[in-house]
This record gives C-alpha cells, structure tokens and sequence, in this order.
C-alpha cells in the first residue's frame, strides 16, 4: 500500500487525458524507480512553466511568452492567418510544419447544446485583427463536426466584407482511409466535395 502522498500523486495523474488509475499508478511508479532520471527533471520542467505560462494577447496560444513564439516570429507570413478551436489545433497544425502563416484560437465553437455563443469566443478579436489590415487570407480550420462548422459559417458571414480571401480546410476521405471504416459523415462530406478527375 502506498503512502497518502504518492496515491495523491497517482489521483492528480489520473485526471490527466488518457490516464485512468492504473495507469497513474504505473505512471508513478516509474517515476519513483526512476527518480533521478524521470521524476527531478519532469518536476523542473513543470515548475518553470508553472511560473512562465502565459496567454498570448495577439492570438490565444498558451506558451511560455507573451506574444507567443509563433506571433513573435518575423519568419511568418502575416498575410495569413489560420483560424482554429483550440490551442490543441493549433499545435496539431504546426506540428505539420505546412502552414507558414500566423494563427487565431478561437477558445471553442459555437454550441447552442452547451450554451456557447459568438461572445463566448474570441471572434471580436479576429475581427479586430482583420480590420486592422495586412491580412490577406483568413483559413477557417474548423473540426468537421456539426458544431465546428456553425462556428465557421459564422465567422465567414462575419468576414463577408472584409477584404480577404476566406478558406476553409478540405474534408472528406483520410489518406489511406478505407470506406467501410469511416463515419456517415465523413462518407457525405467526401461526396458533396467531389471533383473531377484531371
């Protein structure tokens, strides 16, 4: 039996996704075998962003800085700006390395079941940034789900007189995907974006 200590260890692990007790406990531990190695640098590492978490003021990011590394970066291009839900989409988008421009966390969508409306998000503050010039192109990097594509037909109305070009990510069949495998409406979106082919 563990001490009080370490089962409170285990119990703040496991509210962490993808944990359930057992694998707090397996979590922990290693971290306890491995005290030197695992538990003091993981311990560094979480005080340091524990004291320098910060929110970025320009687009919504969640770093260690404010502007955030990706807003402060004079490599990008400013002219575009890629609008997502969540920081965890936005972090999915760079971890492909493929967008060169800057970003938009939105902080959620739009959910008339949850209670979310346009003033729960920050939209006001992408319309501030549009309004403000040098933006060319807005990407509406919603999920393909129900309530993510309310919120980007929201924006895009938002935006209609804006001068920039909005876009929106593509949907439908996964690379490699095999069609008894995906949902209804993944198969629906594949087929309304159908083109021909070259």
């Amino acid at each position: 039996m563990a001490s009080v200590e370490i089962e409170q260890l285990a119990q703040a692990l496991s509210r962490l996704p993808g944990y359930g007790p057992r694998s707090a406990r397996r979590a922990v531990l290693h971290l306890l075998k491995r005290r030197d190695g695992a538990l003091l640098p993981l311990l560094r590492a979480l005080e340091v962003v524990h004291e320098k978490l910060a929110t970025c003021q320009v687009c919504g990011n969640v770093d260690t800085s404010d502007p955030c590394g990706i807003c402060a970066d004079p490599r990008r291009d400013a002219r575009m700006l890629c609008v997502v839900e969540d920081v965890s989409d936005l972090w999915a988008l760079e971890r492909s390395r493929l967008f060169p421009g800057k970003f938009h966390v939105l902080g959620g969508r739009l959910s008339a079941l949850e209670g979310v409306r346009p003033e729960d998000l920050n939209i006001d503050g992408l319309l501030g940034r549009v309004a403000a010039g040098g933006i060319d192109e807005v990407v509406l990097a919603m999920n393909a789900t129900l309530e993510g594509q309310t919120t980007a037909h929201y924006i895009a109305e938002r935006l209609e007189n804006a001068p920039v070009r909005i876009t929106q990510l593509a949907h439908g069949l996964p690379v490699g995907g095999e069609l008894d495998y995906l949902d209804d409406g993944t198969l629906a979106q594949a087929l309304r974006a159908r083109r021909p082919v070259a």
